[in-house]
């Protein structure tokens, strides 16, 4: 076997060069961890959030980091020329750009698989290479560094460490600041320029041998990442106009308007639709929400609203008089219910956290109704739908009030799954619940109470909903269901599996929803 004798470089290197290596492992690990996190956000508008996408996105980056550490030793062994790696990163930093301007393509394309492996194909797709290329940099930089086995332990842990600072630096760059204030394409954009600029730095001061070769692949990759910024900037949605887009830590807010009707997206799943010159929802879940609570309650002057959507549901409420808790995850939906869609926050109290949170230290006994309408992408939060969830909402409710919550979920026989097990869940907790869908595999509510004999105490003469949602709320409010009682099981914190056994429901809603917006 032939072997290549490669001699040892560290007598060589100067300080500065050494530090630049430092650096460049430092860059790298913080794109890899900004690659591997905004990867997943780029995807979930098309195949969701579930632990589906982040199991494909982690198993793809760990596959891609050991075929990258195996192949940057390899190619190390050969030839300690540094130049040979800043071409890798350059490559890789072109792919991240290419990734940029095909991943809406890539991901519609990948929804005929089903979901585990859809998602796990278009990770795959767009983001192995690129991780792959940048996890060369670790061996390669090791074997550069060192001149004798002596040194190898202190210049593996000294490279570790400050990788990890790097990576430590990506993820909370790509957190706290990068997801909630700029487009993903972007801070993917933005990321692929910073490894040119690393590998640009190289070229200019310490080698001129690739150094054409690199600077072409730089401007084509930049020319190909600005158009995909570009595109998605500039997206049409037929003859919806665009008034609103933003991205957000909760996913991507988009606000579309056609003919005095707007449309509120939250990662390309419609949230509601609302009437600009009549100031009302087009969406029949916020009048089913509103009137099953009030049909089913003795009377409410406390309301706590989980999830506050665009604000149609608690401001109703608000307007009739009754104090209004709001408790909302998302800071940035705020703002763009006030200015879009007519709300008044200070008509209500709106606190920016987590309901579970919200519901663990609220006060007992203090409301007469909670409504739970928080959706994480096209489902609910498991977290609010397990038997501990729902006591700390049954405690903070006054006796005979009612909890009204809104889901997307089937109750025949098959699909069933989320459907029997959120029943079987309130029915440990509450003496009664009742079940109303329309039928038609959309929105289904349930209405759990203290009441031992769950009955409508005030019916709805349906005088505030408008024509276009009429026949479903009508349908839904006298269509009573019921679940197999053998069917599903009761969730609790410690084993909640619905995102398992529900993936085909959630899975056909989602691209149901995002191929609608494709053809909007």
């Amino acid at each position: 076997m032939k072997r290549f004798a490669v001699a040892p470089v560290e007598a060589v290197l100067t300080s500065n060069q050494r530090r630049y290596l430092y650096f460049t492992a430092a860059v790298t690990g913080a794109a890899v961890m900004i690659v591997e996190i905004l990867g997943a956000k780029m995807l979930a508008p098309y195949v969701g959030t579930s632990h589906f996408v982040w199991t494909a996105q982690i198993a793809v980056t760990l596959v891609a980091l050991a075929a990258g550490y195996y192949a940057g030793g390899r190619l190390v062994d050969r030839s300690t020329d540094l130049h040979r790696l800043y071409i890798a990163i350059a490559v890789a930093a072109a792919y991240l750009c290419l990734a940029v301007l095909v991943v809406e393509p890539v991901a519609y394309w990948c929804l005929q698989f089903s979901l585990p492996i859809g998602s796990l194909v278009a990770s795959a797709f767009l983001f192995f290479a690129p991780l792959c290329l940048l996890a060369m940099v670790g061996p390669f930089v090791v074997r550069v560094l060192t001149a004798a086995v002596t040194s190898v332990g202190s210049n593996v842990g000294r490279l570790t460490a400050i990788s990890t600072i790097g990576s430590v630096i990506g993820t909370v760059l790509i957190g706290y600041i990068l997801i909630p204030f700029l487009p993903n394409s972007l801070t993917m954009f933005l990321t692929a320029a910073a490894l040119f600029l690393v590998c640009a730095l190289f070229f200019i001061f310490w080698n001129r041998q690739g150094r054409v070769a690199a600077v072409l692949l730089a401007i084509l990759g930049l020319a190909i990442g600005y158009e995909g910024v570009l595109h998605d900037q500039h997206q049409k949605f037929g003859s919806w106009e665009q008034l609103y887009r933003r991205n957000s830590s909760f996913g991507m807010l988009q606000v579309l308007e056609r003919a005095g009707q707007r449309r509120y997206y939250n990662d390309f799943l419609l949230q509601n639709t609302y009437d600009t010159a009549q100031k009302r929802s087009l969406s029949m879940f916020t009048y089913m929400l509103h009137d099953l609570a009030r049909a089913y309650t003795p009377s409410i002057t406390n309301v706590l609203c989980i999830g506050l959507g665009i604000g149609i549901v608690p401001r109703q409420f608000a307007q009739e008089g009754a104090r209004v808790d709001v408790i909302e995850i998302n800071p940035a939906v705020v703002p763009v219910a006030a200015s879009y869609f007519d709300l008044d926050p200070t008509r209500l109290n709106i606190s920016l956290g987590d309901g579970r949170y919200f519901v663990n230290s609220a006060p007992s006994a203090k409301y007469d109704t909670i409504i739970l309408d928080a959706f994480l992408g096209d489902s609910c939060p498991s977290h609010l739908m397990t038997r501990e969830a729902f006591t700390a909402m049954r405690r903070i409710l006054k006796p005979g009030g009612t909890l009204v919550i809104n889901t997307f979920c089937d109750v025949d026989p098959g699909d069933d799954f989320f459907g029997a097990s959120l029943s079987k869940t309130l029915s440990s907790v509450f003496p009664s619940v009742r079940i109303h869908n329309a039928g038609d595999g959309g929105n289904t509510f349930f209405v759990a109470s203290s009441q031992i004999n769950l009955t409508i105490l005030h019916p709805s003469d349906f005088s505030d909903v408008p024509p276009i949602p009429m026949s479903q709320v009508r349908a839904a409010f006298s269509g009573l269901r019921e679940t197999d009682p053998t069917h599903g099981r009761v969730l609790t914190d410690n084993f909640n599996p619905v995102e398992f056994y529900d993936a085909h429901n959630r899975e056909r809603h989602r691209r149901y929803m995002a191929t609608g917006m494709k053809e909007s």
